[in-house]
């Protein structure tokens, strides 16, 4: 394949490039790239940030398409002022840009308001702040303690502690169903068909082991699946207060409104945990056990070592340090 001439000409001559100096081929393949859409997730997140800024606008009398330079750089200020993260200042930022050019509206130059996103970030910082992992011991008190027959009771036990053995995120949790999920003789063969790092539906499978009384995602499944008489079809689904089950499967925010509700009734800060609550708790549980990194990697699907060791240093936070020992 001939390779395209900016590579081979100096950098002046590179600025010359057409688009017939490329290779027929090369070219295809990036348009099908740049009109493959955006994620279901992404779409839905930057149409709620467009909803915000236009209402913003409008409370103001200011034009939102096309918005003047001024106008982006006081709207971002504004979602400082209350109180959102940087990276989701910048990611409403990234949706105005977005809706402009997909409207084929003119865009002012930004220099100034990317100047603002900074100073954002350095006022409030850029890191992100994570929620707490539900532990295993937490888990298994709220597990023990919620040991209740009723059908809305069955379906949250088996759902967290599901979620939390296998390391689900809430998608790949919800979406799960009855037929992906096998009981074997060492415990549950968990198949994940499709995940956020998984579009293209390759899937994994997860060993989920059993545990202790009252508290083992196996029983747990088994009771739910007893109780609900599911044999096929969503293996999570709503239920209502009376005890009906719904045909249709949760969506993922239930998986954070449950977690919520079983952590306050337990007594802690509901606001420091979600639905990622689960899979980090399984990782960094792990990790503060002694399970190695290939290990907790094999469990979560995590493709990156970076990321996976975000769970292993909070997990051996206290196990090394430079202070043990000198108070």
């Amino acid at each position: 394949m001939p390779r395209p001439r900016a590579l081979l000409a100096p950098a002046s001559e590179a600025t010359a490039l057409v688009v017939a100096d490329l290779d027929p081929a090369l070219l295809a393949r990036s348009e099908a790239m740049a009109e493959r859409p955006r994620s279901a997730a992404t779409s839905k997140a930057y149409a709620s940030d467009w909803r915000t800024f236009t209402t913003w606008c409008k409370g103001f009398g200011l034009s939102s398409l096309p918005a003047a330079e001024g106008t982006i750089a006081a709207f971002l200020v504004t979602l400082r002022d209350r109180g959102l993260r940087h990276s989701s200042i910048a990611r409403s930022y990234a949706s105005i840009r977005a809706t402009h050019a997909e409207a084929a509206a003119p865009l002012p130059t930004l220099a100034s308001v990317r100047n603002v996103l900074e100073n954002i970030g350095r006022e409030i910082g850029t890191a992100p702040r994570p929620k707490a992992p539900l532990m295993a011991a937490e888990l298994k008190r709220i597990a023990r303690a919620t040991d209740e027959d009723r059908l809305g009771a069955l379906r949250d036990r088996a759902l967290l502690l599901v979620g939390f053995a296998a390391a689900l995120r809430r998608s790949e949790l919800v979406g799960l169903d009855v037929g992906d999920v096998k009981f074997m003789e060492d415990g549950l063969e968990v198949n994940i068909r499709k995940s956020k790092t998984d579009q293209a539906g390759a899937g994994r499978v997860v060993g989920v082991p059993h545990g202790t009384k009252g508290s083992c995602p196996v029983r747990s499944l088994r009771a739910w699946l007893d109780a609900s008489g599911l044999k096929e079809g969503p293996l999570f689904r709503g239920v209502t207060r009376n005890g009906h089950m719904l045909e249709d499967r949760l969506q993922g925010r239930a998986v954070a409104r449950i977690v919520k509700r079983v952590v306050e009734g337990a007594g802690l800060d509901s606001d420091e945990y979600s639905g990622h609550s689960l899979r980090a708790g399984l990782a960094t549980s792990a990790a503060k056990h002694g399970a190695s990194l290939a290990t907790i990697m094999a469990c979560t699907g995590h493709k990156s070592e970076r990321i996976a060791m975000k769970y292993i240093r909070h997990g051996q936070l206290f196990d090394v340090t430079a202070a043990e020992g000198l108070l």
